[in-house]
């Protein structure tokens, strides 16, 4: 080819980036070797593709296989995941996560992603914001253990996310655990022996877990309506009645960070939900139990499901006084559950449909739940149908006798701020308590959407698969899975036909949508299932409990997740309501200049926010650098170090160095430019012209000695670099990128324990 012709075909190839990066602040391009862009490359062949629960192809968009060990996750240390260091300050917590406290080992052949949890008390000063008035108090903490985050970095909508994981539990020969004895298929049954609270969740990427200045008013909220009479939209902090929400996020849409649990807890059993809000008014929920009456002596009964009081126990049971008190149903109708069959079976909790069935057709008289009269779930109101509309086994029904979940009688909380007055909040102020003026004035109640399932034994001693798949828009679901195995599911028919009364109070939400990262954690608390013991204190109390001091001496206890893997349906079919993408900010669901204009709700001084380049695991160059036709072009953008990405500069990032950092953002509330390094125009401009110095100087070669050819090549390196810095250094003198530097602030440092 003629000089002339690759000179043109440069310039073309060169200008089509750079209309092509002009839609958008960044641009992510395929890379040269053509693995995706957060897949692991030892990753296995056979699990590139999963054929998912309604029959179709879904393809491998990330993973993690933690095959390297003694990863760093401190902040700007990994491509993928930051660790925290932060006192946990919800649930009634006793830890604190630190860095130290998470990393990768190998073990053999077999390498793990690891949370330590360790007793070790200590006390630190904390920022109490609901104490009266605020101000700093001494927090007492007993244990350290990690959570870890890839909030910001890796997020998507829809899919079904993959993890093979180890809880931690006493489950050493010498931990006397009584349970051990049952065998790994053994339903455990000895609480005391799992005293950690294990997290593997998601959550919307506009909240930032335990930063509470960022959940506040948006956790969980998966609401897109502007309706006044049925919910205050001052309580929503993104509301869908805001015609100008600003920060670049779409007018008119109601936004939130509602979370999905993969697994949460332990202990007996394991929960799997999801959190929402607005929730269901009081009117559709369990009547309270009569804690001064019937039930004073006992006041928690609706966690054993024997309250005295009439239809505290089950929703909709009695079936006869729900309707003659409410004339309408109550809570999320047709929930679907499925067993955990890898228990060993019980003859006494096997079901018939066509009894439990009838029963339920016919009407419930008791004030509570057999197996004879209610399915297994204990949710009347739960999907009786065949199971994916195949075989023998019915939604609800135990027809095998084995693990079973159950609707959980923890249906969320009432949500208030420090001076709300309100009697459904926990601590309501009281009228002699002058006002803190902390924060905006919120009280709303969220919903927790949720089943306990009982765990065998192989849960804390073996790997377990869990498994969630998760469908936006109309026709979407949450379905939760043990290795395949349906356990629970959410469809989005749930969210939008809820029962309602003549006034229609009940809010409508929405199915889950937002983009979610995902998170690792362990916890202890003192006011949940699992809790270590002598909880609120040293683990071993006054070290006369002999099985107290084994239980402690177990610690440190290891969380251990084997990997993590995403599948998408890259199908050309979909709704256009059904979200299929990876990203943090994708256009239907903006979120980097919300994050960007309350940075400091999002971070600290001990968690500051870094921004990675590269650091994605490779096998070779072209897992780092851009391919299709821009690869063409042979600009190279970054090179494979050590197994990692390394990328030639700060204007390509991503994981592989493919994402081009460019471009402009307007926000609608301050109109402010915002710059992020050279344009897409520029780094293609420098890359057209090293290339046309290098094919100048194979046509110089061919003139001249070796030796000129080197000096040329020399003094044309100096000038393209030369021409770089003053390109860059123009950039970063413009009054644009100034004032993008001097966004006023608001809500500063609202964490608190």
């Amino acid at each position: 080819m003629r000089l002339g012709s690759v000179l043109a075909a440069t310039i073309a190839t060169a200008f089509t980036v750079v209309a092509a990066k002009n839609s958008s602040t960044s641009s992510s391009y395929p890379t040269k070797s053509g693995i995706k862009n957060w897949v692991d490359p030892d990753t296995p062949e056979d699990r590139q593709t999963i054929t998912n629960s309604r029959g179709r192809k879904w393809d491998l968009v990330m993973s993690d296989e933690f095959n390297v060990a003694n990863r760093s996750f401190r902040p700007g240390d990994d491509h993928l995941w930051t660790s925290l260091d932060k006192p946990d300050g919800v649930n009634g917590a006793l830890e604190i996560y630190s860095h130290n406290m998470t990393s990768t080992k190998c073990d053999g052949d077999t390498c793990y992603f690891y949370i330590e949890v360790s007793d070790e008390p200590q006390t630190i000063s904390v920022y109490n914001m609901y104490k009266y008035p605020p101000s700093f108090e001494d927090a007492h903490f007993y244990y350290r253990a990690a959570m870890v985050q890839s909030w910001n970095k890796f997020c998507f909508q829809g899919g079904m996310l993959e993890v093979k994981a180890q809880l931690p539990g006493a489950v050493s020969d010498k931990s006397g655990n009584p349970d051990l004895a049952l065998g790994k298929s053994g339903k455990v049954a000895t609480k005391a022996y799992y005293p950690t609270w294990p997290g593997i969740w998601m959550m919307g990427n506009l909240g930032r877990a335990i930063f509470s200045a960022s959940t506040n008013r948006m956790w969980p909220f998966s609401y897109n309506k502007c309706e006044p009479d049925v919910f205050n939209p001052d309580f929503q902090r993104i509301s869908a009645c805001d015609d100008d929400p600003g920060y670049g996020l779409n007018p008119n849409q109601g936004r939130g960070a509602p979370e999905i649990d993969v697994l949460e807890g332990g202990g007996l059993a394991i929960s799997s939900s999801l959190q929402i809000a607005p929730g269901m008014p009081t009117d559709f929920r369990l009547f309270p139990a009569d804690a001064t009456g019937a039930d004073a002596t006992n006041p928690f009964c609706v966690y054993s499901y024997d309250c005295k009081t009439k239809g505290a126990n089950v929703i909709d049971v009695p079936t006869a006084y729900f309707q003659q008190m409410r004339g309408h149903k109550s809570w999320y109708q047709g929930l679907r559950y499925g067993a955990n069959n890898y228990c060993q079976p019980d003859a006494s909790a096997k079901q018939d449909f066509a009894t439990v069935n009838k029963s339920v057709e016919t009407g419930i008289t008791d004030n509570t739940c057999t197996t004879d009269t209610c399915p297994a779930s204990m949710d009347v109101n739960g999907d009786m149908d065949l199971i994916d509309g195949k075989g023998k086994n019915h939604w609800g029904i135990n027809s095998n006798g084995t693990c079973y979940p159950i609707m959980n009688s923890y249906m969320g909380a009432y949500l208030c701020d420090p001076d709300n007055t309100n009697s459904m909040c926990t601590s309501p102020r009281n009228s002699s308590t002058p006002k803190s003026n902390t924060m905006s004035p919120f009280n709303y109640q969220m919903d927790a959407i949720s089943s306990n399932w009982p765990i065998h034994l192989g849960g804390y001693v073996d790997y377990l698969v869990y498994q969630v798949e998760w469908v936006t828009g109309e026709n979407g679901y949450v379905r939760w899975m043990l290795d395949g195995a349906p356990i629970f599911e959410v469809t989005t028919d749930a969210f939008s036909n809820v029962p309602q009364n003549s006034n229609k109070t009940n809010p409508v939400k929405v199915m889950l949508e937002e983009p979610m990262y995902v998170i690792f954690n362990v916890a202890l608390s003192s006011s949940w299932g699992a809790t270590p013991p002598n909880a609120g204190s040293e683990c071993r109390g006054d070290g006369a409990d002999e099985e107290t001091n084994r239980i402690c001496d177990e610690f440190p206890m290891y969380m251990k997740i084997d990997y993590i893997r995403l599948y998408q349906d890259l199908g050309e079919d979909l709704a256009a309501d059904s979200y299929m993408q990876v990203g943090c900010d994708p256009k239907t669901h903006p979120t980097k200049e919300w994050i960007e204009g309350h940075i400091d709700e999002f971070s600290d001084d001990d968690n500051p926010v870094k921004t990675v380049h590269g650091k994605a695991f490779c096998k070779t160059n072209d897992d780092c650098t851009i391919g299709g036709s821009v690869g063409s072009t042979m600009l190279k953008t970054g090179t494979c170090v050590k197994s990692r990405c390394v990328c030639s500069s700060t204007s390509w990032s991503g994981p592989r160095c493919t994402e081009a950092q460019s471009g402009t953002s307007e926000s609608s509330s301050s109109l402010s430019k915002r710059v992020y390094g050279p344009p897409m125009g520029l780094s293609m401009g420098v890359g057209s012209v090293a290339i046309l110095l290098s094919i100048g100087s194979v046509w110089l070669a061919a003139l001249v000695t070796a030796k000129e050819t080197q000096k040329i090549l020399r003094n044309k390196d100096a000038e393209r670099e030369a021409r770089h810095r003053e390109a860059k250094a123009s950039q970063l003198s413009s009054s644009d990128l100034g004032s993008s530097f001097n966004q006023p602030k608001d809500n500063y440092k609202q964490n608190f324990v």
